[in-house]
C-alpha cells in the first residue's frame, strides 16, 4: 500500500477501485463505510501520511470523534464513486 499512498490521487484511484468492487459483490454503502472507517483508523495509528492531502486527513481523523469519523469516510467514498 506504500506505493499507492505516495501519490493522493494515486490513493484516490486505489480506493475507487476498491468501493466499485465491493459495489459488484453486492455490499451496502453503510457496509462500505464502515470498512473505509476501519482502514481509516488503521492508516491513522499505523502510516505515516506521504503527501500533505494524507497528513491533513490524519489531522482530522486525530480530532475527530467516532461520529465524525464515520462521515469522513463516507466523504471519502463520495470523493472517489463513479455511481
Amino acid at each position: 500500500m506504500a506505493t499507492v499512498l505516495k501519490s493522493f490521487e494515486r490513493w484516490k484511484q486505489f480506493l475507487s477501485e476498491r468501493v466499485e468492487q465491493a459495489h459488484k459483490v453486492g455490499m451496502s454503502d453503510e457496509t462500505i463505510a464502515k470498512l473505509a472507517a476501519n482502514v481509516g483508523e488503521y492508516l491513522a495509528d499505523k502510516v505515516d501520511p506521504e503527501n500533505k492531502e494524507e497528513r491533513v486527513l490524519k489531522e482530522l481523523w486525530d480530532v475527530a470523534d467516532e461520529h465524525e469519523k464515520q462521515t469522513i469516510a463516507r466523504c471519502m467514498i463520495k470523493l472517489v464513486s463513479t455511481k
